[in-house]
């Protein structure tokens, strides 16, 4: 599993986000924006110039203020529109076929200095730019971290040679941008991969707060001879009676998914009987990060580490990813579900199901 930021990555996916919050009222900054339209600055690097910066990974770099140029389907809750992003940077290195990309909140470091420079925050406390706009116009755009693109910890989690390779250059952390027509930074974000219209609606919008659902999968003989380091059996993923009534009794709709109790019920080749763990979610980018509850049993351990992910998939299904061991076809608390899950239990693909199929 990638550890850059894109939302995908849990899935196997390429893309793993910085949120793509609906923008419809983007506040605008004077020094960037005086006629409060939206504005483009970019520059493409010839080869020249590359040449002598080898230490610069970054060949093209565009910076968008203004509305959400990318506009993704995503599972945060509606009420996070009030914190819409209105920063966006893109950036293709070297070699590279598609950019990447990420987004943040752009605001005066100090509101009550007019001289006071720009800043751009990402989610969990992380800076995605400085901003400065010179007398000519140009946008200096500095303070690039070089793990821009990657999670929060991925040096230690990557290690340094891979922390390298993925990460920016030395040499991409100080960039003068040119002005451009906003349409030029919409066709650079629009190289980023499309959504697949398969896809459909978001999990928020497909499954409501106050109906139950059931997804799962029973795996025959066939599959499982051919996916022999495969545990599970039979898998289901639910919203029942309990599950519910909790939300009713302590979720707020409008902040739906977050809060949202679920259910996974497994059973393995090896123990024919049925267990059941519930999971508590919150909408993260275009997927629920869901962590292991201790609401219906006790565990000898914190099991509130132990995520999966849940994840639209096509024609109504839903994908369910465990990369690090933490669906109950082992004991949460036991050495084996320490680390990434190494059998071939990675990732579901579920079905919609009558609820009956998931009655406890």
């Amino acid at each position: 599993m990638t550890s850059r930021m894109v939302a995908g990555a849990v899935l196997g996916a390429a893309l793993f986000f910085v949120g793509a919050a609906l923008a419809d009222d983007a506040p605008k900054l004077a020094e960037l924006s005086p006629s409060g339209a939206d504005v483009c600055f970019g520059r493409v690097y010839d080869a020249a110039h590359l040449k002598v910066h080898p230490h610069q990974k970054v060949a093209r770099i565009f910076f968008y203020h203004g509305h959400d140029p990318v506009s993704r389907p995503n599972e945060e809750p509606s009420s996070m529109s009030d914190a819409a992003y209105n920063g966006f940077l893109t950036t293709t290195v070297r070699g590279a076929k598609k950019p990447e990309w990420a987004a943040g909140w752009c605001n005066k470091e100090d509101l009550s200095d007019k001289a006071s420079g720009i800043r751009c925050g990402m989610e969990c406390d992380r800076t995605l730019a400085s901003l400065k706009v010179d007398d000519k116009g140009r946008l200096i755009l500095s303070n690039v971290q070089p793990d821009v693109y990657l999670d929060a910890g991925a040096e230690e989690d990557l290690g340094k040679a891979k922390y390298d390779e993925q990460a920016l250059g030395r040499e991409d952390d100080n960039f003068r941008l040119d002005p451009m027509p906003a349409d030029t930074c919409k066709a650079e974000f629009s190289r980023i991969d499309p959504v697949d219209p398969a896809l459909g609606a978001p999990l928020r919008e497909r499954l409501k707060p106050d109906q139950p659902f059931c997804y799962g999968r029973d795996y025959d003989d066939a599959h499982l001879k051919s996916h022999p380091d495969q545990m599970t059996q039979s898998i289901r993923v639910f919203r029942g009676p309990i599950e519910l009534a909790s939300f009713a009794a302590g979720g707020d709709a409008a902040n739906w998914p977050d809060g949202a109790d679920i259910a996974i019920s497994v059973t393995t080749r090896q123990k024919e009987a049925k267990v059941t763990q519930t999971y508590s979610c919150q909408g993260e980018a275009d997927q629920w990060r869901c962590s292991a509850s201790s609401k219906m049993s006790d565990f000898a351990c914190d099991i509130s580490q132990k995520e999966v992910f849940l994840k639209r998939g096509a024609s109504g299904t839903m994908l369910l990813a465990n990369p690090n061991n933490a669906l109950a076809i082992v004991d949460l608390c036991s050495k084996m579900a320490g680390g990434k899950t190494t059998s071939d239990d990675k990732v579901y693909r579920l079905n919609p199901m009558p609820q009956s199929a998931c009655t406890p």
